[in-house]
């Protein structure tokens, strides 16, 4: 059964109609506001202006020491200018020259490196968003939202960078059961009638335009069932290589890439042939599969602490699940990491708790990554799979104002990063 050729929304249409919306409140308040006073009736006229400055405060970190990632570089008594949310100047005291009235941050005592990233989180509400900056979460990579929160929470942060992390959206998860996501948006509702759910190639192409024209920045689909709810077995496929390749091409024909949920190596390699850009979880990835990631250039997410946390499940069936899955998780981040498959942070967080992201650092530190290349998957390889190498994942000029401050050396003890002391966002401090 296919789904009634009606069209999804128009992303041109969606933009401009926002745009012309605007324009008309900003006209019918001009006008009002030019009739003179509001009558008792209506209440006082208030004019409603949007700034459209790039927003971000002017900092200067001073007195720290400063860990480059990129090259891993070290720089004691460290200075790191940022001027309105982006990052002038780096250097020791001294060699950098400092506007006046600039705000000082002291960092003497700790360490200083740039934001760190989460490329796998759902965020759906204000205080989720919150709470991952103050975890030191500055950038992030959506995992699907039920109704398009993270588009939203991706405009929160560009307009208050302090209230969110720098968002790659996703939108709705491209799955055979929708449930009340078909809620979404009206160009999803045809699906609701589908006996068999998202599986044919038009319906599968219509969740990816509903997306795309709502604005999500990637598309999030599953090969395989979820490892967190008891009663589905992680390793069941769900779609075909040629299913989830109608989905990789329909993202593709607007420069979209597929992050992909999955568990089963014939569940991965099917993801990964058919062009997904990042394997997410792929505890049982085996051995052909990661070579072709390193021949493709796909990323691997595992979501250690996701799956850590399933061992903690008062669940017994989650319990077993978590305690089976991660040391072979863990084997397979390494394999992976000695191949040369790219690697990216990812907690997985959900459901109004959001783990620390210093915590995937710690467990991928664990699974047997050099501190610094556990560091990495947190911040420049994280910044690459997201495509914002050039601006986030270093402290560099140019570079995206976005730090945080922890309470000893993270190349010695990787778990400072679970707990920093300060986390500056866009030139504002925390």
């Amino acid at each position: 059964m296919c789904v009634e050729a009606t069209p999804p929304p128009s992303s041109r249409l969606t933009r401009r109609g926002v745009l012309a919306g605007a324009a008309a409140l900003a006209g019918t308040m001009a006008a009002a506001t030019a009739t003179g006073p509001a009558t008792a009736a209506t209440g006082p006229a208030t004019a409603f202006t949007v700034d459209t400055r790039r927003p971000g405060g002017s900092l200067l970190i001073r007195g720290g020491t400063l860990l480059d990632p990129a090259t891993g570089a070290v720089v004691e008594d460290a200075a790191v200018l940022i001027v309105d949310g982006t990052v002038r100047a780096v250097g020791r005291q001294g060699s950098v020259t400092v506007p006046r009235g600039v705000e000082v941050l002291e960092a003497h005592g700790s360490w200083i490196l740039p934001g760190l990233i989460d490329a796998h989180i759902h965020l759906s509400t204000a205080a989720e968003a919150r709470d991952a900056v103050r975890k030191g979460v500055t950038g992030a990579r959506s995992g699907s939202t039920s109704f398009y929160q993270d588009i939203a929470v991706r405009e929160l942060a560009r307009h208050s960078p302090a209230l969110a992390p720098r968002l790659t959206a996703a939108g709705v998860f491209v799955t055979p059961d929708l449930g009340d996501t078909v809620l979404a948006d009206p160009g999803l509702t045809p699906l609701a009638r589908l006996k068999d759910g998202v599986r044919s190639a038009e319906a599968l192409r219509r969740v990816v335009e509903v997306n795309l024209a709502r604005g999500a920045d990637v598309i999030k689909t599953r090969v395989n069932e979820r490892a967190g709810l008891p009663e589905q077995d992680p390793l069941a496929q769900v779609y075909s290589h040629e299913q989830l390749s109608e989905i990789v091409a329909a993202a593709r024909r607007r420069g979209k890439g597929v992050l992909c949920h999955s568990y089963s190596e014939q569940g991965c390699h099917d993801a990964v042939t058919a062009g997904i850009r990042s394997l997410e979880h792929g505890a049982f990835v085996g051995e052909r599969t990661l070579h072709e990631m390193r021949r493709r250039g796909t990323y691997l997410t595992p979501t250690l602490t996701a799956i850590a946390g399933l061992a903690a499940s008062p669940d017994p069936v989650l319990a077993e699940r978590g305690r089976t899955y991660l040391p072979v998780l863990k084997r397979a981040v390494l394999a992976a990491y000695e191949l040369g498959v790219p690697l990216a942070a990812g907690t997985d967080s959900s459901g109004g708790t959001v783990r620390p992201i210093g915590q995937e650092v710690e467990l991928m530190r664990a699974a047997g990554l050099p501190a610094l290349d556990a560091i990495r998957t947190a911040t420049t390889a994280a910044a690459r799979l997201l495509g914002v190498e050039r601006t986030a994942g270093r402290l560099a000029r140019g570079f995206a104002g976005d730090a945080i401050l922890v309470d000893g050396d993270p190349l010695a003890d990787v778990s400072v990063l679970k707990r920093p002391v300060r986390v500056v966002r866009a030139g504002i401090a925390l």
